[in-house]
């Protein structure tokens, strides 16, 4: 049984975000990059699975699509523990585009279980997830927030409103991932950052498929306005406040 996990390469969140060329393009200078935090858990709970022999993993890959300069931070997912990785050279220019390549990629590797996180936390498109399992013709199960093998089948934990489900699906599937699949994302130990720098990263290029989208311009949040405090002697200015400015009385 073999575990594909989809992962992203995103601007670490306490990154200052600008914009070049017309506001078309992310300025990448000086950004440190890191594993998507949905797709990092992803990955921590698809370990955990091939850590109890009675599940049947024999193998957990990592894929991404990106450029060369995204190795970095899929080597960070091999010392995390994943066997080998899959990069396929491309910008990955918006959701269609990369669910198309990353469903090549399924589809040559014959993968039992493929891991999506809900969304990327630069775009947080939550397409792609969905898109991969369309072009797959696989089913897919959203908002995952735990998953377990038992007798050939997963049974996946998902939450909807007021409550928990669980739902029992035959592989392969695609599980769209949210937190709380894991506790905790696991950490790269010294052994698994040397072990890393020789484990294999298939480079491949990517199939022709066109975007269906087009960054016209980014635009940056407005600024919040001043905190306005109030006497709590005062509530008429308070209410006032709330009515004329604030709108939501």
């Amino acid at each position: 049984m073999k575990i594909l996990v989809c992962i992203s390469n995103v601007p670490d969140t306490t990154t200052k975000v600008k914009f070049i060329e017309g506001n078309k393009k992310l300025d990448v200078t000086g950004i440190q990059w890191v594993i998507n935090p949905w797709d990092e858990l992803s990955l921590t709970r698809a370990l955990e699975l091939k850590d109890d022999p009675s599940n049947g993993i024999q193998l957990v890959t990592v894929a991404h699509v990106g450029p060369l300069a995204s190795e970095p931070t899929i080597r960070k997912a091999l010392a995390i523990g994943a066997d080998d990785a899959i990069r396929i050279n491309a910008d990955p220019s918006d959701a269609y585009f990369v669910a198309a390549q990353l469903a090549k990629i399924v589809k040559e590797g014959v993968y039992d279980l493929v891991f999506c996180g809900i969304e990327s936390s630069d775009f947080n498109g939550s397409t792609v997830g969905g898109m991969l399992a369309e072009f797959l013709e696989y089913p897919s199960v959203s908002s995952v927030s735990g998953v377990k093998i038992e007798n050939g089948q997963v049974n996946i934990t998902r939450e909807i409103d007021g409550g928990k489900e669980i739902v029992t699906v035959p592989m392969p599937v695609v599980a769209i991932v949210q937190k709380g699949i894991a506790k905790e994302p696991r950490i790269a130990a010294m052994r698994g950052i040397m072990m890393a720098r020789t484990k294999p990263l298939n480079v491949v290029e990517p199939l022709a498929i066109d975007s269906l989208t087009e960054v016209v311009a980014y635009e940056m949040p407005q600024p919040r306005a001043a905190c306005k405090f109030v006497d709590p002697e005062n509530p008429r200015q308070l209410v006032e406040l709330l009515q004329n400015e604030a709108k939501i009385i």
